[in-house]
């Protein structure tokens, strides 16, 4: 970008929410071009508010990734909660992201899995963008049609814009629709800064991701984990992380470790070469299994996670 201020720049906060696998972080991390927020095909994997900035010569548009909507309780599913209400506040713009071909096939799926939100969203009188995702698995865009009818009722101010993140299609256009609703405003992060997560918190998040990937079931939900220490050894190239994999319950520990540390092993080479990507280093890895039960209720250990991470309650 040019340093002379640019009196047609526009800038502005984007809330990209929605119900639970809806595509939401798949979708981000396409519009940005790059990964800044992990995706599993389990629902719920995000837990937490993830910053994600796209800035071009005409705009600057700063993202926000939420949990998924769920009928979830307990505390944990509180602060995923809060990190949705949150980001819907600060908007200037709010995305709603639906997974297209769920809601092709079950329509009267699509009240119930929104509830309080999409109530909220129909009576917002800001700038919307209702985006069903996923239209790549399906052939005929007839299809579409009830669906699309049906975001007209029940959204009748948003735009509808089709999309899929999977392949591309759609993104370009939805970027510049985005960058059309953002208010004329200056720039507020630097053109080459793509997230405001700190890296300890993203190497976390990484870990947290293969876990997902590799565990099965409902054991990846009862999963946190916690950087300890985080180490930079320049003369060596070398970043020395230490992080603990908090699990809700005795059997999960030995699921994770995996016979004579398999497990353990594997996870944690995957998620050594990710976070050396992401570092630009090299990275040993240390990781450590811990049994806390019930961690999801425990409010004060959810701060603790907050507090390490630098980031919003995990």
């Amino acid at each position: 970008m040019s340093d002379t201020p640019d009196k047609d720049f526009r800038c502005g906060w984007v809330a990209i929410a929605g119900p639970a696998n809806a595509g939401k972080s798949t979708l981000l991390n396409a519009l940005l071009g790059q990964k800044v927020t992990i995706v599993t095909p389990k629902p719920q994997t995000t837990r937490n508010q993830i910053v994600g900035i796209f800035t071009d010569e005409h705009a600057q548009i700063i993202f926000m990734d939420t949990p998924g909507v769920a009928q979830l309780r307990g505390h944990l599913s509180k602060s995923m909660t809060q990190a949705i209400w949150q980001s819907l506040g600060q908007a200037n713009v709010v995305m709603l992201v639906l997974d297209a071909h769920l809601y092709i096939r079950h329509p009267e799926y699509l009240e119930r899995d929104l509830g309080p939100l999409g109530e909220a969203i129909a009576q917002d009188e800001r700038p919307t963008i209702v985006v069903p995702n996923k239209v790549d698995m399906f052939a005929d865009k007839s299809r579409m049609l009830p669906l699309l009818t049906r975001a007209h009722e029940l959204w009748p101010h948003a735009e509808i814009f089709p999309v899929s993140a999977q392949n591309g299609d759609g993104l370009a256009e939805l970027r510049a629709l985005i960058e059309s609703k953002l208010p004329i405003a200056p720039a507020q992060f630097p053109e080459d800064q793509v997230s405001t997560a700190p890296l300890r918190f993203m190497a976390a998040e990484i870990i947290r991701e293969k876990l997902f990937l590799h565990l099965h079931q409902e054991v990846p939900y009862g999963v946190a984990v916690e950087v300890e220490s985080w180490q930079e050894e320049p003369e060596r190239n070398l970043t020395v992380i230490h992080a603990v994999i908090y699990v809700a319950r005795p059997m999960y520990k030995a699921m994770i470790i995996g016979k004579a540390g398999a497990g353990i092993k594997k996870i944690g080479s995957e998620a050594r070469q990710e976070i050396a990507q992401l570092v630009d280093t090299k990275v040993h890895l240390e990781l450590w299994v811990k049994v806390r039960e019930n961690w999801t209720e425990d409010a004060a250990f959810l701060r603790e996670l907050e507090q390490s991470s630098g980031g919003s309650a995990e």
